[in-house]
Protein backbone atom coordinates (compact mmCIF):
# COMPACT_ATOMS: atom_id res chain seq x y z
CA UNK A 1 0.00 0.00 0.00
CA UNK A 2 1.05 3.22 -0.83
CA UNK A 3 1.81 5.91 1.89
CA UNK A 4 -1.03 8.04 0.24
CA UNK A 5 -3.23 5.45 0.39
CA UNK A 6 -2.43 4.95 4.64
CA UNK A 7 -2.86 8.09 5.22
CA UNK A 8 -5.97 7.99 3.67
CA UNK A 9 -7.24 4.98 5.11
CA UNK A 10 -6.42 6.68 8.62
CA UNK A 11 -7.93 9.95 7.87
CA UNK A 12 -11.09 7.33 6.98
CA UNK A 13 -10.74 5.70 10.69
CA UNK A 14 -10.27 8.35 12.38
CA UNK A 15 -13.34 10.44 10.92
CA UNK A 16 -15.28 6.97 11.29
CA UNK A 17 -14.46 6.92 14.80
CA UNK A 18 -14.48 10.20 15.33
CA UNK A 19 -18.00 10.06 14.13
CA UNK A 20 -19.11 6.77 16.22
CA UNK A 21 -17.48 8.50 19.15
CA UNK A 22 -19.73 11.88 18.32
CA UNK A 23 -22.15 9.18 18.07
CA UNK A 24 -22.26 7.39 21.46
CA UNK A 25 -21.64 11.28 23.05
CA UNK A 26 -24.85 12.14 21.60
CA UNK A 27 -26.56 8.83 22.71
CA UNK A 28 -24.86 9.20 26.73
CA UNK A 29 -26.10 13.10 26.19
CA UNK A 30 -29.74 12.23 25.53
CA UNK A 31 -29.80 9.69 28.36
CA UNK A 32 -27.95 12.03 30.87
CA UNK A 33 -30.85 14.31 29.75
CA UNK A 34 -33.87 11.78 30.20
CA UNK A 35 -32.41 11.29 33.49
CA UNK A 36 -32.27 14.44 34.64
CA UNK A 37 -35.72 15.04 33.69
CA UNK A 38 -36.81 12.16 35.67
CA UNK A 39 -34.84 13.64 38.29
CA UNK A 40 -36.97 16.47 38.06
CA UNK A 41 -40.23 14.90 37.82
CA UNK A 42 -39.44 12.82 40.76
CA UNK A 43 -39.01 15.76 43.02
CA UNK A 44 -42.31 17.53 41.49
CA UNK A 45 -44.22 14.28 42.61
CA UNK A 46 -42.27 14.31 45.66
CA UNK A 47 -43.43 17.39 46.41
CA UNK A 48 -47.50 16.93 45.26
CA UNK A 49 -47.07 13.69 47.79
CA UNK A 50 -46.08 15.95 50.55
CA UNK A 51 -49.41 18.30 50.01
CA UNK A 52 -51.51 15.50 49.78
CA UNK A 53 -50.28 13.91 53.08
CA UNK A 54 -50.95 17.86 54.75
CA UNK A 55 -54.24 17.71 52.79
CA UNK A 56 -54.78 13.88 54.77
CA UNK A 57 -54.23 15.20 57.82
CA UNK A 58 -56.23 18.03 58.03
CA UNK A 59 -59.18 16.02 56.77
CA UNK A 60 -58.79 13.42 59.85
CA UNK A 61 -58.88 16.57 62.29
CA UNK A 62 -61.82 17.74 60.14
CA UNK A 63 -63.29 14.34 61.11
CA UNK A 64 -62.36 14.32 64.80
CA UNK A 65 -64.22 17.11 65.18
CA UNK A 66 -67.15 16.12 63.53
CA UNK A 67 -67.41 13.02 65.43
CA UNK A 68 -67.55 15.21 68.62
CA UNK A 69 -70.30 17.90 66.81
CA UNK A 70 -72.02 13.65 66.23
CA UNK A 71 -71.89 12.71 69.25
CA UNK A 72 -73.46 16.24 70.73
CA UNK A 73 -75.99 15.70 68.35
CA UNK A 74 -76.63 12.61 69.18
CA UNK A 75 -77.62 13.82 72.92
CA UNK A 76 -79.80 16.41 71.23
CA UNK A 77 -81.49 13.98 69.83
CA UNK A 78 -82.26 11.50 72.71
CA UNK A 79 -83.64 14.38 74.62
CA UNK A 80 -85.53 14.99 71.37
CA UNK A 81 -87.14 11.21 71.87
CA UNK A 82 -87.67 11.99 74.96
CA UNK A 83 -89.82 14.77 74.95
CA UNK A 84 -91.76 13.29 72.55
CA UNK A 85 -92.33 9.67 74.38
CA UNK A 86 -93.73 12.86 76.84
CA UNK A 87 -95.74 14.49 74.78
CA UNK A 88 -97.48 11.24 73.31
CA UNK A 89 -98.38 10.83 77.26
CA UNK A 90 -99.44 13.68 77.84
CA UNK A 91 -101.72 13.13 74.90
CA UNK A 92 -103.04 9.97 75.73
CA UNK A 93 -103.36 11.61 79.46
CA UNK A 94 -105.78 14.53 77.71
CA UNK A 95 -107.60 12.05 75.76
CA UNK A 96 -108.69 9.95 79.03
CA UNK A 97 -109.36 13.39 80.62
CA UNK A 98 -111.81 14.61 77.56
CA UNK A 99 -113.55 11.26 77.48
CA UNK A 100 -114.02 11.88 81.48
CA UNK A 101 -115.54 15.56 80.89
CA UNK A 102 -117.83 14.69 78.27
CA UNK A 103 -118.33 11.10 80.75
CA UNK A 104 -119.45 13.81 83.40
CA UNK A 105 -120.92 16.39 81.17
CA UNK A 106 -123.59 13.45 79.69
CA UNK A 107 -124.28 12.16 83.34
CA UNK A 108 -124.89 16.31 85.01
CA UNK A 109 -127.40 16.52 81.87
CA UNK A 110 -129.10 13.39 82.62
CA UNK A 111 -129.10 14.46 86.66
CA UNK A 112 -130.74 17.90 85.47
CA UNK A 113 -131.79 17.12 82.68
CA UNK A 114 -130.52 19.86 80.77
CA UNK A 115 -130.49 19.44 77.10
CA UNK A 116 -127.25 19.29 75.50
CA UNK A 117 -125.15 22.03 74.44
CA UNK A 118 -125.16 22.35 70.50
Amino acid sequence: MADTEKDQLAASLNGLFTNVSDMIKGELQGTNNVLELLEKMNVRVGEEYKGFGDVASGLRVFVEQLKLKSGTFDDCIQQLDAIEQHVMEFEAVIAMLDRYVSLLESEMQNVYQIPPAS
